[in-house]
């Protein structure tokens, strides 16, 4: 009853601030903390998998022994038949058990839910230097040269980042669509890959505001208008 009161209370609070402020959103980020606290009580204990919540991730013991996955944290495999491991429900972070004290990167969902927007400049790049030549993620010492650590560009921030926080994964640059109609999928973090996994489904694009020329060269954007 306490968790169910300070819910509400915490909607109150929420509508009452003004929008987008920092306030309102702390008090959201603070309300879905509430909700994974109440949802933990009533999850019925013996027969569900563990519950651990981490900077906001939601992690599930997995029971699959027979997948092979890769530990975002450490970067190596996953053997499910002999090592246990633990997947988020919201932004789908894999890790070891091992590695769960280790984890330092905050669950993506949680940043969709109070911050839904996009990055619309194309690969907004500021250069190595002002990263002070460290990972834009985990502040680990990259280069272009890749001693210590191969510097890579995630075409959605424009940032660098170590081979641990990105793995070369391919994504469609909203950017890209928005201002050239380009849909080919570009090299992206495992953050940003994960991000744009969540808010792909969202409406937060005003088109017709953000770029009106490209209804006079794509026809099927004229009929979906």
């Amino acid at each position: 009853p306490q968790l169910r009161q300070a819910i509400e209370e915490c909607k109150r609070v929420i509508l009452a601030l003004p929008e987008h402020s920092e306030r309102q959103k702390d008090a959201v980020v603070r309300l879905i903390h509430l909700r994974l606290k109440l949802q933990e009580l009533k999850d019925p204990g013996e027969d569900e998998p563990n519950i651990r919540v981490i900077l906001e991730h939601r992690f599930y013991k997995e029971k699959s022994k027979s997948v092979k996955q890769m530990c975002d944290k450490c970067s190596t495999i996953i053997w499910g038949l002999i090592q246990t491991w633990y997947t988020c429900t919201g932004c789908y972070y894999r890790c070891h058990s091992k590695c769960l004290p280790l984890v330092s990167k905050a669950c993506v969902r949680a940043k969709v839910s109070h911050q839904a927007e996009y990055q619309l400049s194309i690969c907004p790049e500021s250069g190595l230097d002002s990263q002070d030549y460290r990972c834009a993620e985990c502040r680990a010492p990259v280069s272009l040269r890749g001693v210590p650590s191969e510097a890579r560009q995630c075409d959605y921030t424009g940032l660098y980042y170590c081979s641990s926080c990105h793995w070369n994964d391919l994504a469609v640059v909203p950017a890209r669509a928005i201002h050239n109609w380009d849909f080919e999928p570009r090299k992206v973090s495992r953050c940003s890959m994960r991000y744009l996994a969540l808010m792909v489904s969202r409406p937060v694009l005003k088109l017709r505001e953000i770029n009106p020329l490209l209804f006079n060269y794509v026809e099927e954007l004229v009929e979906i208008r």
